[in-house]
């Protein structure tokens, strides 16, 4: 049976996660651990986070699963999960600026006031929300356009728009998916996403870690 890890680094919906997770993939056995070499043993793993980043990267660096996140890269399918997304760039505008751990070049932005407020749109970006899809496996089953919920305040920009596996809009065009070399990740959240989100799980878990 192939396990999926999820990384317990004191942040994120863990137990949300991995109960949607066991949902969507019951052929597949679920764990949630900060046990660093039960997680590099597992086949899959699953990086969460809520909250503000430079907590989340606090926590990263204090349990030592920033050295797991990077170990593990490119050997396994990784799945990024709302902050578990942005804390893969380089760095964030939130609290007056945070390094991240630099595997996506690329920016975390907050969304401009400026843009969004004359136009109805209220930050945090929250709610229901369209994902416009670039050809790739996790989007198996998943209409393109489909709806996905979201909790965010700041948004990804890649340096590489090809980097985007999908995007939706909320005043500018913000980065909701990314791939690259056995990495995927979404700002939105799967596991409070209804059946959309159950399938992306669902493809996760059988997903062999290529573009194609």
């Amino acid at each position: 049976m192939a396990s999926i890890g999820i990384i317990d680094y004191g942040m994120g919906n863990l137990h949300s996660a991995a109960k949607a997770l066991e949902h969507a993939a019951p052929g597949s056995r679920v764990f949630v651990s900060g046990d660093r070499k039960k997680l590099a043993q597992a086949d899959r793993l699953v990086l969460p986070g809520v909250g503000g980043v430079r907590d989340c990267m606090s926590a990263l660096l204090e349990t030592g699963m920033n050295e797991l996140v990077r170990e593990q890269l490119g050997k396994k399918p990784l799945l990024g999960i709302c902050v578990g997304m942005q804390l893969l760039f380089d760095s964030s505008e939130e609290n007056g600026g945070t390094d991240c751990l630099s595997i996506v070049p690329g920016e975390v932005k907050r969304f401009p006031s400026d843009i969004c407020e004359p136009l109805g749109l209220k930050i945090p970006h929250m709610g229901w929300n369209q994902v416009a899809q670039r050809s790739h496996p996790m989007w198996n089953g998943i209409a393109d356009g489909e709806r996905f919920y979201f909790v965010h305040s700041y948004y990804c920009s890649p340096v590489v728009p090809e980097r985007a596996a999908g995007t939706t809009e909320h005043g500018v065009t913000a980065t909701a998916a990314i791939s690259d070399n056995q990495l995927f990740a979404v700002q939105f959240h799967p596991e409070k996403s209804a059946k959309a989100g159950l399938q992306l799980l669902a493809n996760f878990a059988n997903w062999n870690g290529e573009a194609t």
